[in-house]
């Protein structure tokens, strides 16, 4: 027969009562705040061949809806910019879009445009198949990489054919470019204030760099 100390078992209720009172004293936790969703301003998943966007095809290469959901930019010219819009306005976005390259060498480049003011104007976000990146500007027809002398090296890039992410923030005068995630960098300027977005790609010594663009997205910063 187990003997019971009877002040060991009256401690014992007194501890099984008291929990209950405890427990409704304790502050109640509150749940999660949910991250609200950030406004689209404009899409386009390239489904809609009349959806706004450049279609064009001469000597220099294709700007053009592929039929089958992407948007197709590709560049037969050595050394030229090729560029397309879909005749929007904004000041303060958040641009993403899906990146592919399905031609051409990896010596190339690729990416967003905001501000976009005329062909002579415009901010622009790159990326290439060779895993270099730059943030520049061209003001009266001069391109130029701000914030560095050159387009320069990220491990956050996929080289090659795989897809890349794409992201540019244009917000006041900070300009920040994001690949898959990774944020790359940001650089001041208040050269432009407002203007349409777009996509670009373009060769250097060798031709015939294809890029493929899907799930294009315009948000309010």
């Amino acid at each position: 027969m187990i003997k019971h100390n009877s002040s060991w078992v009256l401690s014992l209720l007194l501890v099984i009562l008291l929990l209950p009172a405890l427990a409704c004293g304790l502050p109640s936790q509150a749940a999660p705040t949910p991250t609200p969703q950030a406004k689209i301003l404009f899409q386009d998943d390239f489904s809609d061949p009349n959806s706004g966007w450049d279609r064009r095809q001469d000597d220099d290469g294709v700007t053009d809806y592929t039929g089958d959901g992407a948007y197709r930019i590709r560049v037969d010219t050595p050394n030229l910019e090729v560029w397309a819009n879909p005749g929007q306005n904004f000041t303060d976005v958040r641009i993403e879009v899906d990146a592919t390259k399905v031609a051409g060498p990896d010596d190339n480049d690729f990416g967003l445009l905001c501000r976009y003011v005329d062909t002579q104007n415009f901010y622009f976000f790159l990326i290439s198949s060779d895993g270099y990146f730059g943030i520049g500007k061209k003001v009266n027809g001069e391109a130029q990489v701000l914030g560095a002398k050159n387009l320069e090296p990220h491990t956050a890039i996929r080289q090659g054919t795989t897809t890349n992410h794409i992201q540019a923030d244009c917000v006041g005068n900070a300009l920040s470019l994001y690949v898959n995630g990774t944020l790359l960098r940001t650089v001041k300027d208040d050269t432009f204030q407002e203007g349409d977005v777009g996509l670009t790609a373009g060769t250097y010594d060798e031709a015939g760099v294809e890029i493929l663009f899907d799930n294009f997205v315009v948000y309010a910063p």
